[in-house]
């Protein structure tokens, strides 16, 4: 098979050429990858290894990406493959993100491929089906072949989710966001030194992400919250502030326990302590959901308090929202995407 030439890149010298599809910019040598592991030098070219190699498949609730705002109920496939453009030890996912073998990266699913599978389920499932999530790994060191896939998918009438840490240069993420629908982005911490000790990034990049996104599509916001590196309360503060300040106060945002894994041995999140974190974004955010816990998380109305949506696990009713989008006891509209 031809190998894929990578966007975003050029040339400096001697045969090295230098990425720019994230902040990173690696200068990439021939022969060499960047730090995702997924785009190769051969020969003063850069290659996207990864076009048409997925890691995994699903039909999964929408609420799993976690989107709780969006189409609340709905299922859409999930698909995703190989690389990460940021090193965090906590990874979740660390067996596709960084330790995948070069095995990993044969062909298995073209662009045409995935469209037919998704016009069957569509078919299947046409009231509960919306779309697609890249997800799994990180999807932006996916981009050619998501670029290749979501004008397709839109065309088709059904949705595009990214599931991503949002660490990417401004020109591709303006090329997505002409597609993309739908967004749950890590915001990791709110503190620039925790990005770059930890996660081999910077927050400024993340959080200029997040701005242009909104702009665009609809967000959410998720957050690990990992005892001891990023559970400080004056970081809640300053992330409930500035949510406040650039997305307003009706942006969904998810704190989710961590549970020990990849490289990091600390202990699991204690409930209070995400229980405080998700105290301090209450203060002025209205929707604040906790992740990887056993308690419902419902969406109320603002205004009467009805619950318009109700969550146990994954199993979702629609109670008090109407096909509208609005609380169907007062007829307060609800900051919801619906079908």
């Amino acid at each position: 098979m031809t190998p894929t030439v990578a966007q975003y890149w050029h040339r400096t010298t001697g045969n090295y050429v230098q990425c720019t599809l994230c902040p990173h910019h690696c200068t990439i040598a021939p022969g060499h990858r960047g730090l995702c592991g997924v785009r190769e030098n051969r020969d003063g070219t850069l290659i996207s290894l990864n076009f048409s190699v997925a890691c995994s498949l699903n039909l999964d609730p929408i609420e799993k990406k976690p989107l709780h705002h969006f189409f609340p109920g709905s299922r859409i496939i999930s698909v995703g493959t190989y690389g990460c453009n940021l090193a965090c030890p906590w990874c979740q996912n660390f067996t596709i993100s960084k330790e995948f073998s070069p095995h990993s990266l044969r062909p298995n699913l073209s662009p045409d491929l995935l469209l037919r599978e998704l016009d069957k389920l569509a078919r299947r499932d046409l009231h509960e089906m919306c779309g697609v999530s890249y997800t799994y790994n990180e999807p932006t060191v996916w981009f050619e072949f998501i670029m290749a896939c979501a004008p397709r998918v839109r065309e088709r009438g059904l949705k595009n989710v990214l599931v991503t840490n949002g660490y990417i240069s401004p020109e591709p993420l303006n090329d997505l966001l002409k597609f993309v629908d739908a967004l749950n982005i890590d915001l990791k911490s709110f503190d620039d030194e925790f990005y770059r000790r930890y996660c081999r990034g910077e927050l400024a990049h993340v959080l200029s992400t997040i701005r242009t996104a909104a702009r665009y599509a609809h967000v959410e916001l998720t957050t690990l919250v990992i005892p001891t590196l990023n559970d400080d309360p004056a970081l809640f503060t300053a992330m409930q502030e500035w949510i406040l300040a650039h997305l307003g106060p009706d942006v969904p945002v998810h704190l989710s326990r961590y549970m020990p894994m990849y490289k990091c041995e600390l202990p699991p999140t204690p409930l209070a302590t995400l229980e405080r974190a998700a105290h301090i974004l209450r203060e002025k955010l209205h929707y604040v959901y906790l992740g990887n816990v056993s308690s419902p998380q419902n969406t109320l109305c603002r205004t009467c308090g009805a619950c318009l949506v109700q969550r146990h696990g994954y199993d979702v009713s629609l109670l008090a929202l109407n096909a509208q989008g609005s609380c169907s006891k007062c007829g307060t509209p609800a900051p919801i995407v619906m079908r």
